[in-house]
């Protein structure tokens, strides 16, 4: 049975969920970041021998997350797809089949640095493209952060001074110490004052180990459940 975390934020009620993604309950908003479906396929083009699967996976963790939580809206923070060589048939297929299974659902994207190199979304897949930054009060969508070119601490911009930013981009990972200089690397939820990072939701990732500023509040996803670790 998975495990979420129910915190504050920006003066707002959030449920950080182990499927990498946050429910905002007050707009029934699903927000996630970095899928970058197609990134195997794009690899199997350059002749690398990965197994597909991966954007399967993704999808059933996120119609799990939809179900949870009866979200009538989804944000994504952009690189949904991660390259023109990754908009293969079984890509395009797999995620087109998810999208006719719920109709209803209202999906933007924030569009990232991928998704300018993908391209947008096809428009069977009714999914409306937006530049960042993409205001929905108190919070700013972006895809990389206002500090992403210096993640280690830097202050905001000062656009955000009456906004809290969320981006992604950076794929963050809690390290995690144990007996024995046992170290584990998880993804996690990185909140600052006035700026915080999603986990990346695609499996198919890799990650950037963040080093929080005094104050700063990590979660980590560990397996179905999600944990402060700071």
């Amino acid at each position: 049975m998975s495990t979420d975390l129910h915190i504050q934020l920006a003066g707002e009620h959030v449920i950080l969920l182990p499927e990498r993604a946050l429910y905002w309950p007050r707009e029934s908003v699903l927000l996630m970041t970095d899928p970058h479906w197609g990134k195997a396929a794009t690899f199997r083009a350059r002749g690398l021998p990965l197994p597909e699967g991966s954007v399967e996976a993704d999808l059933q963790r996120l119609s799990a997350a939809l179900e949870k939580t009866g979200a009538a809206r989804l944000i994504c923070l952009g690189d949904l797809l991660h390259a023109k060589a990754g908009r293969d048939a079984s890509v395009l297929a797999a995620v087109g089949r998810w999208r006719e299974a719920h109709p209803a659902l209202e999906v933007l994207l924030v569009r990232g640095n991928h998704d300018r190199g993908a391209g947008d979304p096809p428009d069977t897949w009714n999914i409306r493209c937006v530049d960042a930054p993409f205001t929905l009060a108190p919070f700013t969508l972006y895809h990389e952060p206002p500090f992403a070119e210096n993640p280690k601490g830097q202050p905001p911009s000062p656009a955000l001074e009456n906004a809290y930013a969320l981006g992604g981009h950076l794929h963050p990972l809690a390290m995690l110490s144990g007996k024995g200089r046992q170290m584990l690397k998880l993804p996690c939820f990185w909140f600052g004052q006035r700026v915080g990072v999603l986990p990346a939701f695609g499996e198919f990732t890799a990650g950037m180990v963040v080093q929080p500023a005094p104050g700063d509040r990590l979660y980590a996803v560990a397996g179905e459940s999600v944990v402060q670790v700071r």
